[in-house]
């Protein structure tokens, strides 16, 4: 759709789930994550008798397309989950989340789908990651098991495809992995995080102010998890923070003014 709201059109075939849709630097390409080659139908929803879980599709690969939905590319063939991919419009590299080592591991890749390289190797799940404008930093969220049940937990379910998302924590580091530190530590589900456009702190979403719930606001912190701001307070739940490319407007999704308990809706503000 056009910035500020007006045509709308779909840019995926109608076939399988879609998630995580990406511009690439020319604003005329995109990226998204699809299961249409695994089946038409959308796979079959996740299982929360296991409690809140979140499914990791095998059948979901990465698409270049045009921005009128034509397919140019398929960039991932390995067998697994591929998904979550943003792009570092000033490196023109792609980083996203697949199980190619039998575990949630973050991948980059050159736009063409070259390249491919594992930067986490800590068993658990890291996804949700996103450059620095500078392309020098990466930030992404994680759960990363600490005792013996916890892992055979997170085992167990990625067995079956699964994965759960209410204990997440942020994690900052160089841009090819290395020297990795977690800056947040709430014991909550944080995720989505973004760089401001001066790359100086961490834009996310979380409920640490009301943990365990579906109650999530935006705070803001510095790069070493100091400095704790919350920009929103709306009750309810509100993530996905994306600046313009100009820095000056903010776009993000928010049940704020739903009328009913699940419409979420996209709203832009101004960035100061």
């Amino acid at each position: 759709m056009n910035a500020d709201g007006s045509n709308v059109h779909r840019v995926s075939n109608g076939k399988g789930a879609t998630t995580c849709g990406y511009f690439l630097p020319d604003g005329k390409t995109i990226l998204y994550a699809s299961t249409h080659e695994a089946a038409d139908a959308c796979p079959p929803p996740a299982d929360h008798s296991k409690g809140y879980v979140w499914a990791v599709y095998p059948g979901y690969d990465i698409y270049l397309a045009t921005d009128t939905g034509k397919i140019l590319k398929k960039l991932t063939s390995e067998p697994g989950y591929d998904a979550e991919a943003t792009v570092n419009f000033k490196t023109k590299k792609i980083i996203y989340t697949s199980m190619a080592s039998a575990d949630l591991d973050l991948w980059t890749m050159n736009l063409d789908g070259s390249g491919k390289k594992r930067i986490t190797t800590t068993e658990g799940y890291d996804g949700g990651a996103i450059f620095s404008h500078d392309g020098k930093k990466l930030v992404w969220r994680a759960n990363h098991p600490d005792s013996p049940e916890k892992m055979k937990s997170y085992r167990d379910l990625l067995k079956e495809n699964l994965t759960t998302p209410m204990k997440m924590e942020l994690f900052v580091s160089n841009a090819d992995g290395s020297n990795a530190k977690q800056i947040t530590d709430y014991g909550c589900a944080s995720f989505a995080p973004t760089f401001t456009p001066d790359d100086k702190k961490i834009l996310f979403s979380s409920n640490k102010h009301h943990c365990d719930s579906s109650d999530f606001d935006l705070y803001m912190v510095n790069l070493d998890g100091s400095g704790l701001e919350r920009v929103t307070d709306y009750g309810m739940f509100t993530s996905f923070p994306e600046f313009s490319p100009d820095g000056k407007k903010l776009v993000f999704a928010t049940s704020y003014k739903g009328k009913s308990k699940y419409e979420f809706n996209i709203f832009t503000a101004d960035w100061k």
